[in-house]
């Protein structure tokens, strides 16, 4: 052959090459959050050619031409098989079910595979918030095993994590890390202040994390972490109405330019109901976020939200009226109202490969204003007229948190450090009020006198160092052991007199702790492992609780120790899963909450209490189309040493604390219906005792919820019927000598709605 026939040859063989390979571009996303998902394998069917998507989700194959179908498979997502038909391809990946390897930021402030956390951790997904579209937080909050969020109305609430159902500071409520209210300030309600529009994920923490996020993490900590601006143009519009007077709209939209990432998202409700019922609320929720890239190592991340509460405070109800179901309010005026602006900036510097910091400073503005039901008491002489207070806590907090992290590749470890400080100065007032009540126990009207109960102004200051040490000496074993040290100083000045309720006198106090924890974690191999630790918790008093109505502070501290033993399995070929953990919380100077003969209630020290339990969750998939979840606790929660004005309830249960708490749900998605869902869940308690004398009982309830909803063409149309039975329940049950009091739960109500969803990639 003569040389210009091989090179003509040797031509076309080229060009034919060519043309017999075509590269092949994608991004890979997460269809729930819109987020670019890492790791990801995507092949070739023959899987003679394969790659993984970058930290963007990107990804760049050469595939053999005659090969026209890609694999794209994720831990924790469920496979995909598609056609290779461009040359540019965008691929929504879905999470599975039955997800062991979900990532977390709570166990241990940096990111990492659940299963490595030796804690109890569930989280609660962006897919299980968008088909439940939930109108309060306890509706996602209660799927979680060994938690009861309380509903006292319009997101209202109390909480009940390894503790009993109550109102003290044992949870600590965060966002992206940082706790929503100050610590030591009145976090009780604080879930008020939450954005329910602008929700990624729900991280919950069962038992002490004291050791990373300070005093208040005690019974538990539920990390709150804000929507990730999407890589290209999304958004949300929403609107829905309930048959009980409820009414609420949404919105959201992200984008990214060039290095500029985008997230605003909100929503307002309000509700109108009878003046009888005196249950009328409103909220306005906004949050903004913002992400700037200066390059792939640094990034600065700045969240502002802003929330406007108000709602009628409708108290409890005596047997006869919730048994009749006869909501009628004995309270006409009550009311809460919360404004609260919350920013904060973090900035992130990767050095290298090993070492990376934090920098994150936060600004906090919230008043909290109530003329509160509980405060209001008889007067014994005359049936007619009681006394009660208005009151407002305003706080301002200045704050900031620095962290470094250091990895030891040498000998595949890892130390986590960081410094904080909040200062936070806060002022309370109280006005008296004067009460007039009729024939039929209704508290319709009031006058305020020209008497302060209280009014002061505290300086708050919250400083702590923390560290956390992380050792695989295995690829199978994990050591972690944790510390923290805090101090909170009060500088309390009071500007009342001694004879005043809230009399006690200008003081300087503090109190401080050292939280340890140790942790193992190992992996069996085929989706099997355990964990163990051992962790310290503490809460001081917080401010109202410590000055409020008081001659001199006596409230003490309250410390806790847990020992905790759990494990994970998956079974059947990876369809099902379960979690079980067992613990031990033994608390002192436990802080607790007494209803008075008068209708008011007093907190104080209990002497020591014990908090036994085991929490067991299992999620099956047994069809394509059929997912299951029960999940629930048995729990002990015992007085060791508890005098209570004189009386010794030691060795008594503790008041409000079922030993059995379940929730569970059977999801219905159709695969020759898609975008089709139906589920029903369930939600209940087993019998507990309502008084520390153990005299006085409620028999708990079951309830059950249905949801429905169909999505088509970026619409989506639902309706949700809470309470499908109609049951008559209570939410929380207290007894007292004023009497027994019934927070009713929800009445038959259906909600129905519609959005749009839009995504411009």
């Amino acid at each position: 052959m003569n040389k210009p026939l091989c090179l003509a040859a040797m031509l076309f063989m080229a060009i034919n090459s060519l043309y017999s390979q075509v590269a092949i571009r994608g991004k890979v996303i997460d269809a729930t959050t819109n987020q670019p998902i890492q790791g990801v394998t995507v092949a070739t069917l023959n899987n003679q050619s394969n790659t993984t998507t970058d930290k963007n989700g990107n990804f760049t194959l050469n595939k053999a031409f005659n090969a026209d179908s890609l694999t794209v498979t994720s831990v924790g997502y469920t496979s995909k098989r598609l056609i290779a038909n461009t040359s540019e391809l965008f691929i929504l990946l879905s999470p599975s079910f039955a997800n062991l390897n979900e990532v977390v930021v709570s166990g241990s402030r940096e990111i990492q595979k659940r299963t490595e956390v030796p804690v109890a951790i569930n989280i609660i997904s962006k897919a299980t918030i968008n088909d439940t579209k939930a109108t309060r937080l306890d509706m996602l909050i209660n799927k979680v095993p060994g938690v009861y969020m309380v509903d006292l109305g319009n997101e209202q609430h109390e909480m009940s994590v390894r503790q009993p159902l109550g109102t003290k500071n044992l949870f600590l409520y965060l966002e992206d890390g940082i706790p929503i209210r100050t610590t030591g300030d009145f976090n009780h309600n604080a879930l008020i202040e939450i954005n329910q529009a602008s929700m990624e994920r729900i991280e919950v923490i069962k038992g002490p994390a004291s050791s990373l996020y300070g005093s208040e993490a005690v019974g538990g900590a539920i990390n709150f972490i804000t929507q990730s601006p999407s890589p290209f143009l999304t958004g949300k519009v929403q609107a829905e109405i309930g048959s009980r007077g409820y009414k609420r709209t949404d919105f959201s939209a992200s984008n990214t330019y060039n290095k500029v990432g985008m997230f605003i998202g909100g929503y307002y409700a309000n509700q109108n109901q009878p003046d009888q019922e005196h249950n009328d609320f409103k909220k306005t929720a906004l949050t903004g976020r913002a992400d700037y890239s200066f390059t792939d190592k640094a990034k600065l991340s700045t969240v502002a939200d802003y929330i406007a509460y108000k709602t009628d405070q409708k108290g409890g109800l005596d047997s006869s009226h919730f048994y009749n179901k006869d909501y009628v309010s004995f309270y006409r005026f009550t009311y809460r109202k919360v404004d609260a602006f919350r920013l904060r900036s973090t900035l992130t510097k990767d050095w290298s490969d090993n070492n990376k910091t934090s920098l994150t400073v936060f600004y906090r503005n919230t008043t909290i204003g109530q003329n509160p039901f509980y405060s209001i008491s008889n007067i014994a002489t005359n049936s007619l007229k009681a006394k009660g207070q208005i009151n407002e806590d305003g706080f301002k907090s200045y704050g900031s948190v620095l962290q470094h992290t250091t990895k030891l590749k040498s000998i595949n470890a890892k130390f986590i450090s960081g410094v904080s400080i909040d200062f936070s100065p806060a002022t309370y007032k109280a006005e008296f009020i004067d009460i007039d009540r009729d024939a039929n126990r209704v508290y319709y009207n009031y006058t305020v006198k020209d008497s302060l109960l209280t009014n002061y102004h505290v300086n708050l200051l919250n400083t702590a160092v923390y560290t956390q040490f992380e050792y695989k000496p295995t690829d199978k074993l994990k050591l972690v052991a944790a510390a923290r040290y805090d101090r909170l100083d009060y500088k309390f000045d009071n500007h009342l007199p001694p004879s005043a309720f809230t009399g006690a006198p200008d003081a300087t106090d503090h109190f401080d702790h050292f939280t340890p924890k140790l942790g193992i974690t190992y992996d069996f191999g085929k989706n099997k492992g355990a964990y163990i630790n051992y962790s310290v918790g503490f809460a001081p008093p917080n401010i109202t609780d410590l000055y409020t109505g008081v001659k001199v502070p006596v409230l003490k501290a309250s410390s806790y120790n847990n020992y905790e033993v759990g494990g994970w399995v998956s079974f059947a070929a990876n369809k099902g899963y379960a979690e079980l953990s067992l613990y031990n919380l033994d608390g002192e100077n436990e802080i607790v909450s007494t209803r008075l003969a008068d209708g008011s209630y007093q907190n104080q020290n209990a002497g020591r209490t014990s908090h036994t339990g085991v929490e067991a969750i299992v999620k099956y998939a047994p069809a394509e189309d059929l997912n299951i979840r029960l999940a629930g606790s048995y729990a002990r929660h015992k007085y060791l040493d508890y005098i209570e004005q004189g009386k010794n309830y030691s060795g008594n249960k503790m008041a409000q604390a079922p030993p059995f708490i379940y929730n569970g749900e059977i999801t219905y998605k159709p695969h020759y219906f898609e975008g089709f869902r139906l589920a029903i869940e369930m939600q209940g308690m087993n019998k507990y005792f309502t008084n520390p004398q153990n005299t006085a009982t409620y028999n708990g309830f079951t309830a059950f919820n249905a949801r429905a909803g169909y999505s088509i063409k970026g619409f989506e149309f639902w309706t949700n019927c809470i309470n499908l039975t109609d049951k008559v329940f209570a939410t929380v049950v207290e007894k007292s000598a004023f009497g027994t009091s019934y927070r009713p739960g929800q009445l038959r109500t259906i909600n129905v709605g519609i959005a749009y969803n839009f995504r411009n990639q």
